[in-house]
């Protein structure tokens, strides 16, 4: 669990530095350091290319980049503030073994912690250099000295890379373990409507036509999750179409449904095989038989059977079932899972291969169709529609990993927060890129550029801000874990 955490925020922080650093490079600008993970103090390994040959140092000490002002006599020189002055270190002063001596090659290094990852940009105010680092005049390798619109793509560049990391993570999940689909049209049966449908409205047997007037070739995108925050579903019932409304009242519906809402399981309780020694064995049930009845409820259907047989965990009562022509009952005891010992066969609707086109498609709208419906559970939050503790932490992203590693799983949630990530950092909050896309874009629009003392009040503004965050949604990760 913690493994997969670590691997998958560490890759999705990897590739959002590095569009920073790409894009940071294209237009000239140095990049000092390109670090995976924070490293206060020390640094668990770090690297750099000096004179075309690479050096390596472990667990080294983090070395200053500014040094105390001091007059003539040797003393601190002071600001009105009464602060010390610093200024950046003559690197001509240092001696030949020293790192800092070549500026212009970047340092790659892993920190000790697993919290996130920088790219210390030259001439950049961010969590990395304050203003007094900026106290010469602009260089032409610095951030500050390039057109706005440069430095537009180079904040923004993160934000792209993970959404595009997000969508080719979806799309190979499709194409590698996912390889086929269920076209709408070939839900013949129509959907198995579970109790949460019911009380919407729907009825087992209604097939999809559209959701809010679209069409969708994949069974999937017509019962997507999208649909409960508020939508107009058309079903087929009988032959006629009807409209079915689903207000945002649905939005409660879907987080209490656990997926059992509308399923492709309106075909026949077939048992494919039987387990040896389980209690579909002993009780003589075989390949091929029909489950018809639990009890004295009926069984029309694979959902019927998925949804009833939950009450009668770890209890004896009679099943009913087909075998050819001849209708069996007898006595069937369920385990804590309600499970008997069976595989039911295949649902009879013919599949579709994913070419690779389709999945780069699909795999985009998957991965906005997340998007989307995050975007919307964030805007419940903040109108006090949900309760803030609805937000996760590293624990919570943890336990969504699973303690199992199944590469499906795993590849699917790190390409989930790859889009998530792309859209909080956009987010205009000082600290974030968005923060600093929208002075960026005051820039473009005014053809002023905000002072830089601005600058740094936002940036300690939104660094304080992102800390309580961090501080809350771990501490609300750790209080979930006791309840």
């Amino acid at each position: 669990m913690i493994a997969q955490l670590l691997l998958g925020l560490g890759l999705l922080v990897f590739v959002h530095e590095l569009g920073h650093f790409v894009a940071a490079r294209i237009f000239h600008i140095r990049v000092p350091k390109f670090y995976l993970f924070f490293n206060p103090g020390i640094s668990l390994m770090r690297c750099k290319r000096i004179n075309g040959k690479w050096h390596f140092k472990f667990f080294a000490d983090n070395l200053p980049d500014m040094e105390e002002q001091k007059d003539e006599n040797g003393e601190p020189v002071l600001d009105k503030n009464g602060k010390k002055k610093y200024k950046i270190i003559d690197i001509n002063t240092l001696p030949e073994g020293d790192w800092r001596k070549y500026p212009d090659n970047t340092e790659y290094g892993i920190g000790w912690l697993p919290l996130g990852g920088y790219c210390q940009i030259a001439g950049m105010i961010d969590e990395t250099q304050s203003v007094e680092n900026l106290a010469s005049e602009p260089q032409p390798w610095e951030y500050r000295s390039k057109p706005a619109w440069q430095r537009l793509i180079v904040i923004l560049a993160g934000v792209i890379v993970n959404l595009i990391v997000g969508v080719l993570l979806f799309a190979m999940v499709i194409h590698h373990y996912e390889k086929v689909y269920v076209p709408n049209s070939a839900v013949t049966d129509g959907v198995y409507a579970f109790e949460s449908a019911r009380n919407m409205g729907f009825e087992s047997g209604d097939k999809i036509v559209s959701v809010n007037g679209k069409t969708f070739e994949r069974f999937e995108d017509a019962v997507s999750p999208k649909m409960f925050f508020g939508s107009i579903v058309t079903v087929n019932r009988n032959g006629q179409n009807m409209d079915i409304v689903m207000g945002d009242s649905a939005y409660d519906i879907m987080k209490t449904s656990s997926g059992q809402f509308l399923q492709p399981f309106n075909f026949p309780a077939k048992i494919d095989s039987v387990i040896a020694n389980t209690a579909a064995a002993k009780a003589g049930m075989k390949a091929g038989d029909v489950i018809i009845a639990l009890d004295t409820i009926c069984i029309p259907s694979y959902g019927a059977w998925i949804e009833y047989r939950t009450a009668y965990a770890e209890s004896s009562t009679t099943i009913t079932y087909l075998r050819g022509t001849d209708t069996i009952t007898g006595p069937i005891t369920l385990d804590t899972a309600a499970m008997i010992g069976i595989a039911i066969a295949a649902a009879p609707y013919k599949v579709q291969p994913y070419s690779i086109l389709q999945s780069v498609k699909y795999g985009w709208n998957d991965a906005m169709s997340n998007l989307w419906m995050n975007i919307k559970g964030f805007g419940k939050i903040f109108s006090g529609k949900e309760k803030i503790t609805a937000l996760s932490g590293p624990v919570g992203i943890a336990q969504i990993y699973g303690k199992v590693w199944n590469w499906y799983r795993f590849w699917y949630i790190t390409g989930l927060i790859s889009v998530i990530l792309a859209f909080m950092n956009v987010l205009p909050i000082p600290g974030l890129d968005g923060g600093h896309a929208i002075f960026t874009l005051v820039e473009l629009i005014t053809g002023k550029k905000v002072p830089d003392s601005v600058l740094q009040y936002a940036q300690t503004i939104g660094m304080i801000l992102l800390l309580l965050l961090m501080v809350f949604v771990i501490g609300n990760d750790i209080f979930k874990l006791f309840m």
